[in-house]
């Protein structure tokens, strides 16, 4: 048989148009990253629950640990806010530029840095001795916590492809339903039967497992063509969070956004701010694209993160002063009865993606606002007798719209954004969550304080006048001051509950307000059903000549 010419040969296979890294149905995810992408989710949910569920416990302790030692440490209110404050500095602060840093070195990295740090400040916390050694240990904590949440959020965006982000996104978010349910219930079990360091040192256990599961599972994954470095805008944007975050902490700790150095600090950091605006418009290398700003949806999405939870976080704080110092219910009590607001969210946040299909984000979004600001308003109807069903169903309801609120804005935010700049999307989100909880916090709670103040100070005529002036600062104070007075001491105990309900009802108030300017921000700006209609555009693997590759997780 003659042996075939070389013309006469087979043409050889064309080259692969294929990106390394890419699959061949033109998928962005490998394989072995795709048929393990649900285990991932529930190691990026249990790194989310860590974070969550300390907060949620220290909810629930704020009495205990204000309590004179043995049993706490003596806090006064001021340092329980510092407690919980400087974590919000801290956290708040870092959060745009450690998704900077996990986008540039990569997510992975960056989550196990953040959890081993969580953990260490952890175990510091629980061995503190002083409300000082308290709010620094937070403040480690925080530290960490800025360098997870990010990362969770940025890791599923690479792991997972577009079409199923949104029922990702809804589980993730439903997590946070999981912490605020298992938190306070945790934290009302060790209370009861541990000392109040304990509601801390559960933290490095859970911390541990998260670690080992991290390293099996999870892919790493970075930007590959992250451009130069920022440290400009790196640096601007650190300073001017701390200093606004600060001077509205501040705000909250005097209940005067009049005061010089509150004046000083928001005005300072708001000033610092637009400089990290103006510079990254201008550089050819900057660390956020300040042109997404100028998309009414996305714009609209991160205005309504920091809304929502501006309304929610002073709500959250008294709610704890009404469960057990009101209403006389204990730490384990208050806790359980926060579980149909973490059931609702779990239940309804999964399945939120189906709803917008359906009617679109916009009109899910509002519905939610309104149901959140229904939620807030009821406080304004409670009373020292007001039937525990009746907590639960408002419970419920809130629950109910915040599941129908976060998930939508999240993938409004985090699709907005190429998928290589996952950690900056990400936070962007988180950074308008924590500034508008810190907000809420600092004005909701100087709105509660002053109320209360003005309430209480007709009653303090029986009190010594050098202690006056620190039994009108909050409930706890009082109670503390009409104990030591003996049987003399009943009617102040009953014109403080009172005083703190009149208090209540007018934070409440304010709460939902601040919900309904939410409500109108979604309606007019979030895309509505005809916008979610429209196809996606595919992530082919062919891509444009020069365009940057896709981050492809290792």
């Amino acid at each position: 048989m003659p042996t075939p010419s070389p013309s006469s040969a087979p043409p050889p296979p064309p080259p692969s148009s294929t990106p390394p890294g890419v699959r061949a149905d033109g998928r962005r995810v490998p394989e072995a990253v795709h048929r393990r992408r649900w285990a991932i989710l529930g190691v990026l949910m249990f790194s989310l629950l860590i974070v969550v569920l300390d907060n949620s416990i220290l909810n629930v302790a704020v009495k205990t640990i204000a309590s004179p030692a043995p049993v706490g440490i003596g806090a006064t209110q001021s340092e329980l806010e510092w407690a919980i404050n400087s974590y919000t500095l801290v956290f708040a602060g870092l959060l745009f530029t450690s998704g900077l840093l996990g986008d540039r070195v990569g997510r992975k990295k960056v989550l196990l840095f953040g959890i081993v740090v969580f953990g260490i400040g952890s175990a510091l916390a629980a061995m503190s001795g002083s409300p000082g050694e308290l709010i620094t240990y937070r403040a480690v904590m925080g530290f960490g916590a800025a360098f997870v949440m990010p990362a969770t959020l940025a890791v599923l965006m690479n792991v997972f492809e577009r079409e199923e982000q949104p029922k990702a996104i809804g589980i993730w978010a439903g997590s946070v339903g999981l912490a605020i349910a298992i938190g306070p219930i945790t934290g009302g079990v060790l209370l009861e039967h541990f000392w109040w360091g304990s509601i801390f040192l559960v933290n490095v256990p859970v911390v541990i497992v998260a670690l080992i599961a991290m390293v099996l599972l999870v892919p790493d994954s970075k930007d590959p063509s992250p451009g130069r470095v920022d440290p400009v805008g790196v640096l601007l944007s650190i300073v001017g969070l701390v200093l606004l975050v600060y001077g509205i902490i501040r705000a909250g700790e005097l209940a005067d956004f009049t005061d010089a150095t509150v004046l000083a600090s928001i005005i300072g950091g708001l000033a610092v701010l637009a400089a990290f605006v103006v510079h990254e418009k201008r550089s050819d290398h900057p660390s956020m694209d300040m042109s997404y700003f100028k998309k009414p949806a996305f714009s609209a999405a991160v205005a309504a993160i920091a809304l929502v939870f501006f309304a929610l976080m002073g709500v959250t704080f008294f709610s704890a002063f009404y469960l057990q110092s009101v209403r006389g219910y204990s730490a384990l009590d208050s806790g359980l009865l926060i579980v149909p607001l973490a059931v609702a969210q779990m239940v309804f946040a999964p399945r939120a993606r189906l709803v917008v299909d359906r009617f679109g984000a916009r009109a899910v979004c509002t519905g939610g606002m309104l149901l959140v600001a229904a939620g807030l308003a009821a406080f304004a109807l409670f009373d020292a007798t007001t039937p525990v069903w009746v907590l639960c169903l408002v419970f419920f309801v809130q629950g109910t719209g915040m599941a129908h609120i976060m998930p939508p804005v999240t993938v409004t935010v985090m699709q907005a954004l190429p998928r290589e700049k996952a950690g900056s999307g990400s936070a962007v989100n988180n950074t308008f969550r924590q500034v508008g909880g810190a907000l809420g916090i600092a004005v909701l709670g100087s709105l509660l304080s002053t109320t209360y103040r003005g309430e209480i100070e007709g009653h303090l005529d029986a009190v010594p006048a050098a202690a006056r002036d620190a039994a009108g600062e909050s409930i706890e104070a009082t109670t503390a001051v009409a104990e030591k007075l003996g049987p003399a001491g009943a009617p102040l105990v009953s014109a403080a509950n009172d005083a703190f309900l009149s208090a209540m009802h007018v934070t409440a108030l304010g709460s939902a307000g601040v919900a309904l300017i939410g409500t109108v921000v979604v309606a007019l700006f979030m895309p509505g059903r005809t916008d979610q209609e429209r196809p996606a555009p595919r992530e082919r693997a062919e891509r444009p000549a020069g365009a940057t590759a896709p981050a492809v997780p290792e």
